[in-house]
């Protein structure tokens, strides 16, 4: 049975998802840096996890992926909010 949660670890009951600013909040609490959504949304289509349309996007390359050395820590985060395994 799930207990109370931390402020940071506010998601849904079954913790399959996770906003943006929860995972930024708990990426920066845990790694020491804030990930720009852009890096998220790229580390979100590397594990094949439903994405939104951008009103900003232009064509389909990335303009800002995410660096190589902040994956993991954005992979981390999936897990915690049980988005991926």
């Amino acid at each position: 049975m799930l207990r109370y949660l931390r402020e940071c670890d506010r998601v849904t009951l079954l913790r399959a998802s996770a906003t943006y600013k929860q995972i930024e909040k708990w990426v920066k609490q845990e790694f020491g840096f804030v990930p720009k959504h852009c890096w998220i949304a790229h580390c979100k289509e590397i594990h094949e996890l439903p994405l939104g349309t951008a009103h900003n996007r232009r064509g389909k390359e990335r303009v800002v992926p995410c660096p190589p050395e902040k994956q993991p820590a954005l992979r981390k985060a999936f897990q915690h909010f049980g988005m991926i395994r």
